[in-house]
């Protein structure tokens, strides 16, 4: 009878400190991305699949979240995670099946996998623990230079598949983190040139002729409207069209009848805003707003550094993904073909997102109550052995 009774406790201390706020915000950013790509003239293959995904992405959710992340803190966890995770982008450009001139899946069954989402957590987990460990030291740009290897070994790998817009991110995720572990100007200085230097060699050897015509579109978004600028301006059209209110769900034509293409994945916010528009735009912001701004009071309770670096490296994650997504759907950004987190249509980095957010929650669980004793552990090595 005791024993029940404790182990009824601690499932209730469990189910308590999971965040419900950032498990709602996601919940229902995914349920906005369900009705858009729904046409309501049929069985959508699309939905189904989607509604699956977000089935197995809340499982994923609330397992990370009854799971003690403190292990990720021992001396190499966090970089044989990294290493294994390493080689399916390997992997990739060997065995890795084509999607419209991508080697970005792997078939397992009959899914498709997509490696890099779960690659981007693993960058996170592993800069997290670097940086943790020298946050004392930081201004030293050695550490800069040290982990900028850890990201341009999986930015080279994606590019090279290629992956523009999750190079991109890779990069975004880099960057944010070295400027919140508290790198001087001076050295932000630096990796701006540095980022400007690789973005030239990219240009001169590693960018194909579609990239650079979608980013001469961007500098001259009607160049070329009815070739390689013809996403961007549908986009731009879908969102304008929307005006106030939006056409109603189900009912946007730039989306339904195919002027605009992806529109379940690289432009459902276009489709979103042609529905619902500046009203649902607005919401979806609020969304968005919400969820970033619990993941940065997770932050600052983090129990020692690592925790804290991941929050706000899982922060970089998320906010590159929907400023890039969102900018491109309003035509300020060049198109690279990514995605919106939660409302996009797909299954790899739906389970990402969803397990990054429940590794916050996990993590949330012992921040605040065994905050002292987790300093003293951390800094007598007590978790990195």
């Amino acid at each position: 009878m005791f024993l029940g009774m404790f182990v009824s406790a601690g499932w209730l201390k469990k189910i308590r400190s999971i965040d419900w706020v950032i498990f709602s915000c996601a919940v229902t950013l995914s349920a906005l991305g369900l009705l858009t790509m729904n046409s309501f003239t049929g069985q959508d293959p699309l939905f189904i699949r989607q509604l699956v995904w977000l089935g197995l992405g809340t499982l994923v959710f609330f397992g990370a979240s009854f799971i003690d992340w403190r292990f990720l803190r021992r001396s190499g966890v966090a970089a044989s995670i990294y290493g294994l995770l390493i080689v399916p982008l390997l992997l990739l450009l060997v065995l890795g099946r084509a999607v419209k001139g991508a080697k970005s899946w792997i078939a397992f069954g009959g899914l498709g996998i997509e490696p890099v989402e779960f690659v981007k957590l693993a960058l996170i987990i592993a800069l997290a623990k670097y940086f943790s460990r020298r946050h004392i030291e930081i201004h030293n740009i050695r550490h800069v230079i040290v982990s900028g290897f850890y990201a341009a070994f999986v930015f080279f790998l994606v590019a090279l598949q290629p992956d523009f817009g999750g190079a991109i991110i890779i990069f975004l995720v880099w960057f944010g983190m070295v400027f919140f572990s508290g790198i001087s100007k001076k050295h932000v200085a630096t990796v701006v040139l540095l980022g400007l230097t690789l973005f030239a060699g990219l240009w001169l050897f590693g960018f194909h002729d579609y990239q650079k015509q979608r980013i001469l579109n961007f500098v001259h978004p009607a160049r070329d409207v009815q070739g390689t600028g013809y996403n961007a301006y549908q986009s731009m059209v879908a969102v304008g069209s929307g005006e106030l209110f939006g056409k109603g769900i189900g009912y946007g034509t730039q989306s339904k009848l195919r002027f605009l293409p992806e529109y379940q994945t690289d432009f459902i916010f276009a489709a979103f805003a042609e529905e619902w528009g500046f009203v649902g735009i607005l919401f979806v912001f609020l969304l968005f707003g919400i969820l970033f701004w619990r993941i940065i009071q997770t932050a600052a309770r983090g129990a020692t550094n690592f925790e804290t670096l991941f929050a706000l490296g899982v922060l970089c994650y998320l906010a590159a993904h929907f400023t890039l997504h969102a900018g491109i759907n309003l035509g300020i950004l060049p198109v690279t073909g990514t995605t919106i987190p939660f409302m996009s249509y797909g299954g790899s980095h739906m389970l990402g997102e969803f397990l990054a957010l429940g590794m916050l929650s996990g993590m949330r669980r012992y921040a605040r109550a065994a905050h002292r004793d987790m300093l003293d552990r951390e800094f007598s090595g007590g978790y990195d052995r």
